[in-house]
Order: C-alpha cells, then structure tokens, then sequence
C-alpha cells in the first residue's frame, strides 16, 4: 500500500523539482506542451524504490530490480511525443509495464491504456501505483507481451519499453490503420527507436534517434 503522503513529495521529490526536470526537457527538445505537463505532474518519484527518490528527477534511468530499468525521462517524453504527434490516440497497447511510469504518463493524458508485463512482482507492483494514483483507465495484466494483447485489438498506438531485435509480427498485426507504433529495435550493440505507421500501402518505417533499452524477452518470470 503507497502512503497517500508520498504523492505529494518533498525536497528532492518536490513539486519544484518536478517544475525543474519540465524545463530541461523543454531545453533538451520537447516541445509538445501536453507532454511536458504530464511530465510535471506525473510523481516519478513512487515508480523507483524509496532508496532512489532522491535521484527520481534525475534525465536518467535508474534500476527497479529483476535486472530492469524505468527509462530516462527525457526517453518517455520524446516516445509519448512522437506517439500522439499526429493526434492523441484514443487505446494505446504498451509492451512491457516495468515500473508503471510510461503508462501513468500516457493514461494522465486521457488514453486508455492496456499494458503487459512479464515479471509478476513488477507488474503487482505497478498496479499497485496505478490504484494510488487513481488511474483507471489503465488495463494492466501478466504476461509474454511479445504476443500482444489480441482480445482489446486493434490499437491506435503501440509503444514498447524494452528492445526486440525485430517487432514480432503479431504487433503489427494488432496495429489498426493509421496507427503508430514507436519501438525501440536493435541488438545489444546497436539499437534505433523506430516510428512505424499502418499506411494504405503497409507499414511505414522511420527512425528517430539511437537509444539504449534492456532487451525484449519472451516468456514470464
């Protein structure tokens, strides 16, 4: 149970310091004021361990156990950006809840969320921070995400929080037309986040930047 008082913050985890880690995103390139806010009022602060709040609002990824990381700040902005640039999508699938954050960035700008985790102990735990911060409109479950989520498809958006070497076809297939997908794909020694669009004519594919995530395992643990 999250102590209702930890929201709030204080001191490093402060309202202030929240204000602080908007205007460095807004220096470092994000420009959408939509996401900037939702990166100002989201509390990053109870999706790490106690130990590490201080370092919350820090632009860096920080570990949360079972050899995974919550993103960068700066990363779950640019992904939320370039997933509702061309509109907010209405239902986005998210492959790989983690810690809850990218999700409860997504659902506080009005998205129904429906996210997948492989690892039960994260994915108990983000539920957990779901119902603390009263979002509801996120469908959270167990599981190999590498399938999908068939039973709410198709999805406006997909957005994946961990590396595959190549997006398992099933993804695309749960990808509805004119809908946007942002992934980040490669090996261990290279990787792309990489925009791909459901076009009459098939899947268009860009790139964004080079980026480092943990890679995208099948399976549940």
């Amino acid at each position: 149970m999250i102590d209702p008082t930890l929201l709030q913050g204080r001191g490093m985890t402060s309202q202030r310091t929240r204000d602080r880690l908007a205007a460095r995103l807004r220096d470092e390139g994000i420009t959408d004021p939509r996401v900037l806010e939702v990166m100002r009022t989201v509390p990053r602060h109870i999706f790490v361990d106690e130990a590490l709040a201080s370092r919350s609002y820090d632009d860096t990824a920080l570990p949360i156990g079972h050899g995974q990381t919550i993103s960068q700040p700066y990363i779950v902005a640019r992904m939320t950006e370039l997933l509702t640039e061309q509109g907010l999508p209405e239902r986005v699938l998210e492959i790989g809840t983690g810690s809850g954050y990218q999700a409860a960035v997504l659902a506080q700008l009005g998205v129904q969320v429906y996210t997948i985790e492989r690892i039960k102990a994260l994915s108990e735990q983000a539920r957990e921070r779901f119902r603390a911060l009263k979002l509801w409109n996120i469908r959270a479950r167990y599981g190999d995400g590498s399938n999908g989520w068939p039973q709410y498809a198709p999805y406006d958006g997909i957005v994946l929080t961990a590396a595959p070497e190549a997006v398992p076809q099933a993804l695309f297939e749960q990808l509805a037309p004119g809908g946007r997908m942002v992934a980040p794909v490669g090996d261990a020694n290279r990787q792309e986040l990489v925009i791909f669009e459901r076009a009459d004519e098939g899947i268009v594919r860009r790139v964004d930047s080079e980026v480092s995530f943990v890679p995208m395992l099948g399976g549940e643990q």
